[in-house]
């Protein structure tokens, strides 16, 4: 007799322990214990619980991400906890409820935890006189330069100003003054009159990047933020620290006064640096891209994000994109351009296809690329691109949606595996026509996004066999791209390409988050978003309709491909979701 199946039955979570506080008036509930910067569970603090109430405490010091510092003072508020008597039982009031003593002395609610029973006030008179002298202490030796500081806009300094500080300003002495455009390294800009000193930055670098780079020099009025001397600030996560900064102290040298913040439309995207696919949001202006940002996404980079990756934005706008149709050597369209390659393919015998598709293309668009190549029975693969990785966000692979590719069937195992055989049925002939989307095939090795003055990532090899002279041999070479490359001069149809951020679609990174992004801008003259075309080519040449827009597209998807079963466009949400890989 075989032995009797078993059921194995998963522990049941033990239940979160929950403190009940009042703040201004408004119970609320929170954990004991909630994590810290590391993921070690610590208790829950003050300002937690205000924000948990829907109550905003004014910060500077205080980062969700960041070790408590408890220097800026500026989240001070009076709270009350309950009297106990001698019995040390709670004393009641004559309705029952326990009486509240109110604490001596406020206290900082970055730094100070939670207790059963407590109240926090945060709207008293006491409360908002202590705000006001917090803001003119630290406005005495700020310069008054908000119409030319790039952080205006952005400035809490110049926010809580308005919204707590008083609206004049008693100080009759001279301003300390302290240096200002201070080159602190080859990305960074510092202008020491604007600091508050809250020392985010210094923390960041020490505690998150692992670079302790950053301290503080002098005494009293005169301490400045600093660099050890004769060391630049240099490492992979700089610019994280203009994001952490407060007011407008430490500047990107990319987007200094660039653009003023409040002109920028912000669109959430995803970075295709690296297959960790960082949230990002993408600043733009009339169909130019001038920054990127992170976008807070616990589940893939926190609010951090590499300079690499922050700064490979730059080719999106270069002037020579790919913007025309191009076929046989002359300017066309689309209509012609589709119906061509509609019919050649159509009639094309079983096996005489093969297409290389990008591991830079989106989920939707290799479904639909998985389509074509069922029908044709082409062969597919796309072309690895390994590069440095580090122990914090940078990925060694340097493709964005390897697993998309890999999960919609472009290929199964790992990218490259099927390069060969390409290569060898174009030289035995039975590969007659070769479709290449968004890669340069005749490239070897390329050279990873460098920063200014300094390299960062490591080179990028691709190692294939396929030569010019064998492209040479094709019946027909059909390549979509972005920018022009070896292969792209060697189309006998050339169709322009769309940048990420002049399309929507989403990727799936390194650890199967799926996550979908937005459009920023438009593509440049008659380039448009590949899954566009894609939908046209997969209707003519299979008959299959119905993926007019991308929402529908990735809910098919999602109802054909097993791994996306379940997901939807919509319930994706600004952080994505995670599937088995």
């Amino acid at each position: 007799m075989s032995a009797a199946p078993t059921t194995e039955t998963k522990p049941t979570p033990s239940p979160v322990e929950t403190i009940t506080v009042k703040v201004d008036g408004k119970a609320v509930t929170v954990p004991k214990l909630s994590p810290d910067h590391t993921g070690t569970m610590v208790p829950t603090n003050m300002i937690q619980a205000c924000f948990a109430a829907g109550t905003t405490v004014p910060h500077y010091c205080y980062h969700p991400k960041l070790p408590i510092a408890g220097n800026c003072r500026m989240c001070l508020v009076e709270f009350g906890t309950p009297a106990m008597g001698p019995d040390r039982k709670p004393i009641l009031n004559a309705d029952g409820s326990p009486k509240i003593t109110k604490a001596p002395r406020p206290a900082i609610a970055c730094a100070t935890p939670v207790s059963p029973g407590m109240e926090i006030y945060c709207s008293t008179p006491s409360v908002k006189q202590m705000r006001e002298g917090v803001l003119e202490s630290l406005l005495i030796n700020h310069p008054l330069d908000c119409p030319i500081c790039d952080q205006a806009g952005e400035c809490k300094l110049q926010e809580y100003s308005v919204d707590y500080g008083q609206s004049a300003s008693r100080f009759v002495e001279s301003k300390v003054h302290k240096p200002k455009r201070i080159d602190l390294g080859p990305r960074i800009v510092l202008d020491a009159e604007r600091c508050i000193l809250c020392t985010r930055c210094i923390r960041f670098t020490r505690d998150v990047a692992g670079d302790d780079a950053l301290g503080i020099v002098n005494r009293g009025s005169y301490n400045t933020i600093s660099t050890f001397p004769g060391k630049p600030f240099d490492n992979n996560y700089t610019l994280n620290t203009v994001d952490i900064c407060p007011v407008g102290a430490l500047t990107s040298k990319d987007f200094r006064f660039q653009m003023r913040v409040w002109f920028l439309k912000e669109t959430k995207s995803v970075c295709t640096s690296c297959a960790t696919g960082c949230s990002i949001t993408a600043g733009s202006r009339e169909d130019k891209v001038y920054r990127y940002e992170p976008r807070e996404n616990d589940a893939v980079n926190a609010t951090w994000m590499c300079d690499a990756g922050r700064l490979n934005y730059k080719w999106i706008n270069r002037p020579d994109r790919l913007k025309d149709v191009v076929v046989r050597g002359e300017k066309s369209n689309w209509t012609f351009a589709l119906k061509e390659i509609s019919d050649q393919l159509a009639a094309a015998p079983k096996g005489s296809v093969a297409i290389i598709a990008s591991a830079r293309q989106t989920n939707e668009e290799l479904f639909l690329i998985r389509k074509l190549a069922t029908k044709l029975g082409a062969i597919t693969d796309s072309i690895p691109r390994i590069g440095s990785g580090d122990s914090l966000l940078v990925n060694a692979d340097k493709n964005p949606n390897v697993n998309g590719a890999r999960l919609n069937g472009i290929c199964f195992t790992e990218t490259g595996i099927n390069l060969a055989k390409i290569a060898s049925g174009i030289e035995q002939g039975s590969i007659k026509t070769l479709l290449v989307f968004g890669e340069d095939v005749l490239k070897r090795s390329i050279a990873s996004e460098q920063l200014k003055e300094k390299e960062t990532t490591s080179e990028v090899v691709e190692e294939h066999s396929i030569t010019a002279t064998l492209l040479g041999k094709l019946e027909t070479l059909i390549v979509s791209d972005i920018l022009p490359n070896q292969t792209t001069k060697l189309a006998h149809i050339l169709l322009p390409g769309a940048a990420h951020v002049e399309k929507r679609g989403s990727f799936t990174n390194t650890k199967g988050r799926v996550q979908k992004f937005m459009q920023a801008i438009q593509p440049p003259g008659d380039a448009r978003a590949e899954w566009e075309f894609l939908h046209e080519l997969v209707y003519n040449v299979t008959g299959q309709n119905g993926f007019k827009s991308i929402e529908g597209l990735f809910n098919q998807m999602a109802k054909e491909v097993p791994a996306y079963n379940g997901l939807s466009w919509s319930g994706l949400g600004d952080t994505g979701a995670t599937v088995a890989i």
